[in-house]
């Protein structure tokens, strides 16, 4: 029995840190605003110490990624247990502290674990780590018994391998785009269709009866002897849009979000003029001239107009912008500045500004719906 608590305790652990590793990995930017958020709530609780942190959040994503990952191949293989066994231990305390803290005070509503792969709420989160802690810490427990799968010098080897190939896939995911897209706005949705909810709500009531308890779907009356107690949404996962908060304005303050929508749109998206990169933007400014008169284009910002006219003036993008919120644009493309293609508001493309496409490649596409 202890035996097969220990092999299922090595597989779980670690299959879970490998997988949960991989998703992040595969989109770095994308735990790099979850650490921003973090850390701007533990600027106001706890004080402005953290604030210095948010710079270096993609940094401090990518260590936590790689040793999560490092450590789920080291506990499979029970590579350098005592080493092993302390990390585990330390990053699942400071894991569950997070989770606990993110759903008691309502601070963080999805911690990340999973990406956007897999949607968590706090309490999820918490419970997910509480079942995780218990198998961890019997490892750590009985981490002098167990023996290495692998030689020291292999096991050496093959982790620091692991750490390598790791970075160079996060950099590469970071350069470009995730290797897999998981969010609502990627290539093939239709935005308007995710801004609906899927179903409409279906409601279970309960009912009191002569002492009994009755569920129905359907409100009794009173009049029949029913006394309403409670009621409860089924599908409450489908009756909430995948998109809730796009939204996009003119500098005048005429809603635009419609005009988005309607026939083919090149969006620019560039949420941030301060932090947006500008090698590549003589190729983006080509292409918009390119498509001038084939295609609407036009840019996505949530920097100020101010900032936004003097960015346009020194790098001559002569194609208006528009507002909408900052963490809607990271959601829409994991890059700054980074070109989506719509066409009748279905998502047809989306680049980093690292691959500007080709104009023809982008009236190919349109073609070909």
């Amino acid at each position: 029995m202890q035996k097969l608590f220990d092999q299922f305790s090595r597989y779980f652990v670690g299959c879970l840190f490998i997988f949960s590793g991989l998703i992040k990995l595969n989109d770095p930017v994308g735990t790099q605003i979850k650490m921003e958020e973090y850390f701007e709530v533990f600027t106001n609780d706890f004080g402005s110490f953290f604030h210095h942190f948010i710079p270096w959040s993609l940094q401090i994503g990518m260590i936590m990624i790689v040793l999560e990952l490092v450590l789920g191949v080291a506990i499979l293989i029970f590579w350098r247990m005592k080493w092993t066994a302390w990390m585990l231990l330390l990053i699942m305390v400071f894991f569950t502290f997070l989770t606990f803290y993110s759903a008691y005070f309502n601070k963080v509503t999805d911690c990340g674990c999973f990406g956007d792969a897999i949607k968590l709420t706090p309490w999820q989160s918490f419970s997910k780590d509480v079942v995780l802690m218990v198998f961890v810490l019997h490892l750590f427990w009985y981490k002098h018994r167990y023996v290495p799968v692998l030689r020291t010098r292999e096991g050496d080897f093959l982790i620091g391998a692991v750490a390598i190939v790791c970075i160079w896939l996060g950099v590469h995911a970071i350069n470009h785009l995730p290797f897999i897209d998981f969010r609502a706005y990627r290539v093939g949705n239709n935005i308007p269709q995710e801004m609906k909810p899927q179903e409409q709500p279906a409601i279970e009531y309960l009912f009191k009866k002569e002492g009994k308890e009755i569920k129905s779907q359907k409100f009794l009356s009173a009049d029949d002897g029913y006394q309403y107690v409670s009621s409860k949404v089924l599908n409450e996962d489908k009756v909430k849009p995948k998109i809730t908060d796009y939204n996009v304005s003119a500098p005048s303050g005429e809603d635009m979000t419609d005009y988005t929508f309607k026939g083919n749109r090149l969006l620019l998206v560039i949420f941030n003029v301060s932090q947006a990169s500008t090698k590549n933007l003589s190729a983006i400014r080509q292409l918009t001239q390119q498509l001038d008169g084939k295609v609407d284009c036009f840019i996505l910002t949530a920097s100020s107009e101010e900032e936004m006219e003097k960015f346009r003036h020194e790098n001559q993008l002569a194609v208006p912008f528009y507002f909408a919120d900052a963490t809607v644009l990271k959601t829409i493309i994991r890059s700054n500045p980074g070109i989506a293609l719509w066409k009748d508001g279905t998502v047809l493309g989306n680049w980093h500004n690292n691959d500007v496409p080709h104009a023809t490649e982008i009236l190919n596409l349109l073609s070909a719906r």
